[in-house]
């Protein structure tokens, strides 16, 4: 018995701390939110600053353009890191470690299931010896 109250406690505590856990990815969820407001708002203003400082530098309608095209070049480069990501080293390890693990577990699972019929059969030619 003592077991299975050792394993109830453990799960109970393992409860407790994925709740806990939870809460904390939230309270950090909602910071990097606000985060992200004050980020964009800082982008925005950096816009303006660049338009007015082209503005002064050249005329109105070649400043407006200098800004987009630049704005432009940004997201293209931007998207092209983004698509040129892929899985990196420990990324793959760890794939593979699951992989074996699962083939394990699996691999186990069949062995007790054969194991389990094993002993069957050898109990009932067991029974069926003795009468």
């Amino acid at each position: 018995m003592r077991p299975l109250r050792l394993a109830r406690i453990a799960a109970e505590a393992e409860g407790v701390r994925l709740r806990h856990r939870a809460q904390r990815t939230a309270v950090r969820v909602a910071f990097a939110m606000i985060a992200l407001v004050f980020l964009a708002g800082t982008l925005v203003f950096l816009h303006v600053a660049g338009w007015f400082w082209l503005r002064l530098s050249w005329e109105r309608q070649y400043a407006a353009l200098i800004l987009a095209g630049a704005d432009f070049v940004l997201a293209l480069l931007l998207a092209l890191l983004a698509m040129r990501s892929s899985p990196d080293q420990v990324e793959l390890e760890a794939l593979a470690v699951r992989q074996r693990a699962l083939e394990g577990v699996t691999a186990g699972v069949a062995w007790s299931a054969l194991a389990v019929q094993v002993l069957r059969v050898a109990g009932n030619l067991v029974s069926r010896s003795r009468r």
